[in-house]
């Protein structure tokens, strides 16, 4: 059975349901299977034993998830091959793949959770009112376990972006 949160997240101020457990430092990250913009799938257990910064958005055509994506691509130039910055959003391959283009994002890898949303169900950032992630940021370090996970309660609010890279450079 699925976790059902209610009361932590809104978005312009309309209460959502989350779906899926609140993960926290200690924790074992979730290893799913996402699709990448070219349709083929990434193991996300392929990925241990590299420390890792996960970027989840709603949709990377909305503002905040732009510069989100943005920043942490401007972020991962600079961690000279130390660590892996994906992000993950709902959106369909082809329009991460348009989107990766047209903004020449190259330092990160763009996944889609779209199929089944079993990222979003298993790191707990599935919006069950509209089928989208909840936007996180989760630092994973190099033996899987979550070392930072920040759920922001508000869909149209920016994360603590030096929060996460400060948890970054702790498990590099």
């Amino acid at each position: 059975m699925t976790v059902e949160r209610k009361g932590e997240l809104t978005f312009k101020g309309k209460d959502l349901t989350v779906l899926g457990p609140k993960l926290k430092p200690g924790d074992d990250f979730p290893v799913v299977k996402l699709e990448a913009p070219d349709w083929s799938l990434m193991d996300l257990g392929s990925l241990k034993g590299t420390p890792l910064l996960i970027s989840v958005v709603p949709s990377l055509d909305t503002g905040i998830c732009d510069a989100q994506t943005k920043r942490f691509n401007h972020e991962a130039e600079k961690l000279e091959g130390k660590a892996k910055v994906l992000t993950v959003s709902s959106d369909l391959p082809w329009a991460q793949r348009r989107w990766v283009n047209d903004t020449e994002v190259k330092n990160i890898t763009v996944l889609s959770d779209h199929a089944e949303m079993a990222f979003g169900d298993a790191a707990g950032t599935h919006v069950k009112e509209m089928r989208i992630e909840q936007r996180a940021i989760f630092v994973v370090d190099q033996a899987g376990k979550v070392a930072y996970a920040e759920y922001v309660p508000e869909i149209a609010q920016h994360p603590d972006y030096d929060a996460a890279i400060e948890a970054l450079n702790k498990v590099i």
